[in-house]
């Protein structure tokens, strides 16, 4: 299995340098959105990789730090911001696969610290979907570093009940990567890196850039074009913590695109995180991923990815059973930190999916807007 994921991702990133992808120029698509795009929002460098029927084009502009001109690449490392949250949740599915936790268990049966707390009427699903009633977008400051985390979430009294409202959450989701750890035996950082990313055939992805990469992490800019790079906070590497690569990003999509090549337990981690557990609007969510009926309108798209979604409780429309990935769907997900924005969508009925990592955090409108018309071109 493992031989046959390495033989798929050897054989799509071969076919897919310089070659040309359907009968439609894909260049050009790429090209006139995203000049435009970089010089509308002050983007210093940005890197593309474009997914289709086995094959991946990289479209790389701009410079990964403006001291050095250093031009970025498709092994330029940039921060993912919460499309990290799509690994914590492999890596949850992956424990639920091979028997060291079920998502419907109760939070504090894996941390006996959170016995007699809000925790032990909240399960890990509720934490990984964002429903644990009302955990807000970010810690508060005081809570926001591994000494005070644990307090906080102790002394923590839920606004809603458990299940009833989504509340997008850093602090929930990252409680749930931890916890998936622990339940691993590891500490999150290790089970990421020295189990699930070799798993998943990454090489170039890290919760923490070595010291040998330094040179290939790309420099971020916040809003004033001022040099920044993520700060360290409580559960960051859960929630937010990834850097990676256009490149690993493209082995990561075909991945989830063709479980099937994986080791069994990945593929039900998979299964896991593609699977439908309650609706909002148009989104279904999954863990980590949010899906959508394709084809999508582009509207339907920038509304599943708006402000309002991220800050705004919704009430949820629970699916029981979970449902399985239906035939035609897109999944897709955004991320941010101070510096970097990126995202990722892809079809998996259409083999095609897109890349778009940047070392500046521009809005998401913006992103979804170049990747629709993407994957509209790749799918004439």
């Amino acid at each position: 299995m493992k031989r046959n994921l390495q033989t798929l991702l050897v054989s799509a990133l071969l076919l897919g340098s310089g070659s040309c992808m359907a009968a439609v120029d894909i260049r050009q698509v790429v090209d006139s959105n995203v000049k435009a795009l970089m010089q509308q929002q002050a983007i210093p460098g940005l890197s593309v990789a474009v997914v289709n029927k086995g094959k991946v084009q990289y479209f790389n502009y701009g410079v990964a730090a403006k001291d050095t001109q250093a031009p970025v690449t498709e092994d330029t490392l940039f921060e993912i911001g919460s499309v990290s949250k799509t690994f914590t949740a492999t890596l949850g599915g992956y424990a639920q696969a091979t028997g060291k936790l079920k998502l419907s268990d109760m939070a504090s049966q894996h941390l006996p610290a959170l016995a007699g707390s809000a925790f032990d009427r909240i399960s890990l699903l509720q934490l990984a979907t964002y429903t644990p009633g009302g955990l807000p977008l970010q810690f508060p400051d005081a809570a926001d570093r591994a000494a005070s985390m644990l307090s906080y979430f102790q002394h923590w009294k839920p606004t809603y009940a458990p299940g009833e409202q989504r509340l997008y959450s850093n602090p929930s989701i990252g409680l749930f990567g931890y916890l998936a750890a622990r339940s691993l035996g590891q500490p999150f950082n290790v089970a990421m890196e020295k189990t699930l990313l070799p798993k998943l055939g990454l090489t170039n992805t890290y919760v923490r850039v070595r010291a040998d990469k330094a040179g290939q992490y790309a420099q971020g800019y916040d809003k004033q074009q001022n040099p920044v790079r993520v700060s360290p906070g409580a559960l960051d590497s859960e929630a937010y913590g990834i850097k990676t690569s256009s490149q690993d990003l493209a082995r990561y999509v075909i991945a989830n695109m063709h479980p099937q090549t994986l080791e069994q337990p990945l593929q039900q981690a998979i299964a896991a995180t593609h699977a439908g557990y309650y609706r909002v609007n148009e989104m279904t969510q999954g863990l980590g991923w949010e899906r959508y009926p394709y084809p999508i309108t582009l509207q339907a798209l920038i509304d599943g990815n708006s402000t309002p979604m991220a800050m705004e409780p919704h009430k949820v429309n629970w699916l029981s059973p979970a449902q399985a990935q239906p035939a035609n769907v897109l999944y897709n997900k955004t991320g941010s930190t101070g510096g970097f924005g990126a995202y990722v969508a892809y079809v998996p009925s259409k083999d095609m999916g897109v890349v778009i990592l940047a070392n500046r955090n521009y809005p998401n409108a913006e992103r979804v807007k170049v990747a629709h018309a993407i994957l509209s071109a790749l799918d004439k």
